[in-house]
């Protein structure tokens, strides 16, 4: 039986997971990323990983394949980590370090990417061919699936959603740009404007439980059908949001956009009213090629499935 290992790179830990042919888990793991020692003692706590998962579910190695998702601008078609600032790597050759430990075919692609691929291929998206995953997190990043395929452009640099500007002259972004998706969509956005509105509305109920430091990306949500100016936040999220994904919709045309990240966690009082208005800016409406906004349905297991997925 074949047998596909997915590799999940963060910050602090390596979550592992091994599939079969149908997608099922055999085997699942976590180890310390180690990258702080380098590159080296990483793959080598990957690759301890890897054999951890192998002894605990009994499955051959010999016709395994691995497939890596990491964070950072990665050139998939070279196996080499170009960039990667939280884990201290730059021109690193990741897939040729760990073929040499592990004795196995690697491939590589960028975690954003990777977790869009195990939503397509494993989770919301799998029902379709084409399909775009949006992450709403710290940042806003994701990842885009056109006819069963990652779509990853010049040198594996492309699909960054987060940096297309949906408000010109708008507000800095940490890439230099004014106006991008991430500064209005991210979880970190969403709760800078809780915050301000907060502080310009003295009266509003966010108050009974917040104050303007202690507030979070939630905290709207929470008030949203009591509160005037909770619902002021909510309507601006979800005005720009539909803005971003209307812009995706009318590029790539997917069957599906899936919200993931930690804002997607509240569901359809996301999705639902996000749905409305992108169905307003669909080129052409939504008769003929419409558009479904959902939420994403693997969580923080979506890199690992992914990185499988590539590894088929």
């Amino acid at each position: 039986m074949k047998t596909y290992v997915g590799i999940d790179i963060g910050g602090m830990t390596v979550k592992g997971m091994i599939i079969d042919e149908d997608g099922v888990v055999l085997a699942e793991g976590v180890i310390e990323t180690g990258c702080e020692d380098g590159g080296d003692n990483m793959c080598n706590n990957i690759a301890k990983l890897i054999d951890e998962m192998f002894l605990s579910c009994k499955a051959s190695r010999n016709f395994a394949r691995v497939g890596v998702g990491c964070p950072g601008l990665i050139d998939s078609k070279e196996g080499v980590v170009v960039f990667a600032g939280n884990l201290g790597l730059k021109n690193y050759p990741l897939v040729d370090k760990l073929e040499g430990i592990i004795k196995m075919p690697v491939k590589i692609t960028n975690d954003a990417n990777a977790a869009a691929l195990g939503e397509a291929k494993f989770g919301a998206g799998k029902e379709y061919s084409n399909s775009i995953l949006i992450t709403l997190g710290t940042g806003v990043g994701g990842g885009i699936v056109l006819d069963g395929k990652l779509f990853e452009g010049n040198k594996s640099a492309g699909a960054e959603i987060g940096h297309m500007v949906i408000e010109r002259f708008g507000s800095l972004c940490t890439c230099g740009r004014r106006g991008c998706f991430e500064v209005y969509c991210s979880a970190t956005a969403l709760m800078k404007k809780t915050r301000e509105v907060m502080e310009d509305n003295p009266g509003s109920r966010m108050w009974e439980k917040y104050t303007s430091e202690t507030a979070t990306g939630r905290t709207a949500f929470d008030y949203y059908d009591t509160d005037i100016a909770a619902k002021e936040v909510i309507d601006w999220y979800e005005k720009y949001l539909a803005c971003g994904i209307a812009n995706l919709a009318n590029i790539f045309r997917p069957e599906v956009i899936m919200l993931g990240g930690g804002v997607s966690k509240q569901g359809e009082n996301l999705s639902v009213p996000v749905q409305k208005l992108v169905d307003k800016e669909l080129f052409g409406g939504t008769d003929f090629a419409p558009v479904k906004v959902v939420t994403a349905s693997l969580g923080s297991k979506a890199g690992a499935y992914g990185a499988a997925a590539l590894a088929m």
